[in-house]
């Protein structure tokens, strides 16, 4: 019983350093910027833009698809000169999506579903350098995801042919002309002429069959770390073998552990945390910062998609809970009052966690993360 109260002591204590408080007024003024803030960009080439801006604007969680031009030598380039092939730019579209609702790994399955990235060509009916596919990285995050997501593309065994798609970084992206934007809502009988004759849907058709954007496929393929489908949840026997008591509380009792005095808080090395149950990769160093809280704090998770978040009432006060995905450990809670860029602070236990040094990653079986470094 003394146990269980002092357990339950340590978990209202860390609300109160957790959780932070703002007025409702405040809060309803910075509505907006929060929204704004929080929203994301991904690029993408698929060959026709009008085609991939209209299937990434029904992905649940993007705001916008903006098609236009992206690469190349000239400055504000036209439609004419583009499809010209002689200016360097591709055609492609620029996704503003809430991380919140949709992460870049299911843009990602999104893209694969869209495109035919064996073709060095161009895509389906139009040919050239400014129809071919690609992936532009804005940051090392996306860059890793890409990379992933390409191989474990490449080793499904989907395609007969090698993947061509390129991953580059971003370069200028040049919106396309006004005409060219919604393209597929302001001329719909012409768009669904032109798509239909193009041949895209009929590959798409073929080579997905009846996984085509199917909402539990898009689940299935986030799984972007090569050999992700190998974390799981052992047995409740096995854990209390293998966990520590106080892991063991704090993963599957929901348990706090003490501030300052955990493992990871004051953590300053490079490399990555892993769930201490599935050993599923979480966060990165790299977003890692002093929240002045005494528990490890994140701005992110490497890939949202390894995040479950829940919403927590206990102790009188709704929190939302951060659990992973494969392994179900309880976490911590991730609360709206970190710095830039996403505004987010990830307070974590580190009971939940096992930390991975850069130096040790390609031994312990994460070499495709050391790009995040």
């Amino acid at each position: 019983m003394i146990k269980q109260t002092l357990l339950m002591i340590a978990s209202v204590i860390s609300i109160a350093a957790c959780s932070a408080g703002t007025s409702s007024n405040i809060e309803a003024i910075n509505n907006t910027n929060k929204a704004n803030a929080s929203l994301a960009v991904a690029t993408f080439a698929g060959g026709c833009f009008w085609c991939v801006e209209s299937d990434f604007e029904k992905v649940p969680g993007v705001t916008d698809a903006i098609s236009g031009y992206i690469g190349g030598h000239v400055e504000n380039p036209t439609y004419k000169q583009v499809s010209s092939g002689q200016t360097g730019h591709v055609e492609a579209v620029e996704v503003h999506y809430d991380p919140n609702l949709v992460s870049y790994g299911q843009l990602l399955n999104a893209f694969w579903q869209q495109v035919d990235p064996t073709d060095t060509g161009g895509q389906f009916v139009d040919r050239g350098f400014q129809y071919r596919p690609f992936i532009f990285y804005h940051d090392d995050q996306q860059k890793v995801l890409a990379e992933t997501s390409r191989d474990a593309l490449a080793a499904s065994g989907r395609f007969d042919k090698p993947l061509a798609t390129e991953i580059k970084a971003t370069a200028h992206f040049w919106p396309a002309e006004a005409y060219h934007q919604n393209y597929y809502k302001k001329n719909p009988i012409r768009y669904k002429y032109y798509r239909y004759n193009s041949g895209r849907d009929q590959f798409l058709e073929a080579t997905w069959g009846d996984d085509l954007h199917k909402p539990e496929e898009h689940g299935k393929m986030t799984q972007v770390i090569p050999g992700q489908n190998k974390y799981r949840k052992i047995t409740d026997e096995e854990l209390k073998k293998t966990l520590t008591p106080l892991q063991y509380q704090v993963t599957q009792e929901d348990a706090t552990e003490r501030a300052f005095n955990n493992l990871y808080w004051d953590e300053k090395r490079e490399g990555i945390y892993v769930d201490v149950v599935s050993n599923e990769p979480l966060f990165s160093s790299k977003d890692k910062y002093d929240s002045g809280t005494g528990w490890p704090s994140f701005t992110r998770p490497i890939d949202n998609a390894s995040i479950v978040e829940k919403k927590d009432s206990k102790l009188f006060v709704t929190r939302t809970e951060v659990r992973s995905k494969y392994g179900d450990s309880h976490l911590g809670h991730v609360f709206e009052d970190g710095p830039e860029p996403t505004g987010l602070r990830y307070c974590l236990n580190s009971a939940a966690l096992r930390f991975i040094p850069k130096e040790d990653l390609e031994k312990e079986g994460y070499g495709s993360l050391l790009d995040l470094f």
